[in-house]
């Protein structure tokens, strides 16, 4: 729900630490040829303003709950700007969802000045530029999710359990970025982050940042408490690989 969540509250369980101020997750991949966003959370288009992205190569998402796919809409200035649709990768169950919650996009159905996205369903590997995608399959309580390998950095957010196939896909990263809701133990869709750390060391990453955490999760108070090779992300981190 991001951090604070609407109406403040539970924003007294956490300091005045700027890392505390959390939009939903998405990131930005930019290499000498590309330019790629991974999720488009209810804040895109205030991430765009903020990171300053000029251009947008592709979209790849991990599944269809509106956190993660609300700023669709916002995309709509690319395609003014570069004059063409850009390419959108996911699975075929959330590309159908897309295809149904934003239907003024596409076909008859299609709104005049609406974004433009073409939508390529996959579950493989793929090659974009000078990029190797590769889609990372796991569980979120009732639905897959698809995370991405994009070379050396692995994307994984809403996890609940990964299968050992993909388990051997993430293996060899130089970074994982994982979702860690919260301390608290137990929770039906998403790992905790004590469940987090253990899932890392298992997978035995270089470095690994937690994201998804939610409104009662204090940034300092939390990386302390880790070990050095799992740390919190926060909004604006920039990671070179």
């Amino acid at each position: 729900m991001g951090v604070p969540v609407a109406g403040g509250f539970g924003s007294e369980n956490i300091n005045g630490d700027p890392r505390n101020q959390r939009y939903r997750c998405s990131i930005w991949v930019e290499t000498d040829e590309t330019s790629l966003i991974v999720d488009t959370g209810p804040e895109f288009r205030l991430q765009t303003i903020r990171s300053n992205i000029k251009r947008v190569d592709a979209v790849l998402i991990t599944h269809e709950h509106m956190d993660h796919i609300a700023g669709l809409d916002d995309l709509r200035s690319y395609n003014y700007v570069q004059k063409s649709a850009i390419p959108l990768y996911t699975s075929p169950r959330t590309a159908n969802s897309i295809r149904q919650r934003f239907s003024y996009m596409f076909g008859d159905n299609k709104y005049p000045g609406s974004t433009n996205i073409d939508i390529h369903e996959t579950t493989e590997s793929f090659e974009f530029n000078d990029l190797t995608i590769t889609p990372l399959i796991y569980n979120h309580g009732k639905i897959d999710v698809q995370g991405y390998r994009i070379g050396d950095l692995s994307y994984m957010t809403d996890v609940k359990s990964i299968p050992d196939e993909t388990k051997e896909k993430v293996r060899g990263s130089k970074v994982l970025i994982l979702s860690g809701l919260r301390w608290a133990p137990d929770h039906p869709t998403h790992l905790t982050i004590p469940e987090a750390v253990e899932l890392a060391s298992e997978l035995k990453v270089d470095q690994t940042y937690l994201i998804h955490m939610n409104s009662y999760v204090d940034h300092q108070y939390s990386n302390d408490k880790l070990p050095d090779d799992v740390k919190l992300a926060y909004d604006m981190l920039e990671i070179s690989l």
